[in-house]
């Protein structure tokens, strides 16, 4: 499987930070994005920088999967409640939303912990 993806992570002694980017390539079966990180993020959010332009956030305390989703179409916001985003000890899950994971499409995410 082609999947091409970068990260960045702060020293331990800063506040967890961590960056990166993540896309499937056009040939590969779409799927949830498994993103490790190293810590429990209390924040997330995903932006998908190609055509659909839309973004995705996670703020502690929603439940897994959900997101509050805005796209840049028409600008509104709305909280989804399937295919979002879960949180995890050490990372996050970018669910199979059809707005933000798009085969072929650069996402761009940051996580703070």
């Amino acid at each position: 499987m082609a999947i091409t993806k970068s990260q960045s992570m702060q020293p331990a002694s800063v506040v967890n930070t961590a960056v990166g980017s993540y896309i499937i390539e056009s040939g590969d079966t779409a799927a949830a994005i498994t993103i490790t990180c190293g810590f429990k993020p209390r924040y997330v959010k995903v932006l998908n920088t190609a055509s659909s332009g839309g973004y995705m956030e996670w703020f502690e305390g929603m439940a897994a999967a959900y997101g509050f989703k805005y796209l840049s179409a028409d600008g509104a916001g709305a909280l989804v409640t399937s295919n979002g985003i879960t949180v995890s000890d050490s990372g996050f899950i970018i669910g199979l939303d059809t707005d933000i994971n798009v085969k072929a499409e650069q996402i761009r995410w940051i996580a703070l912990g």
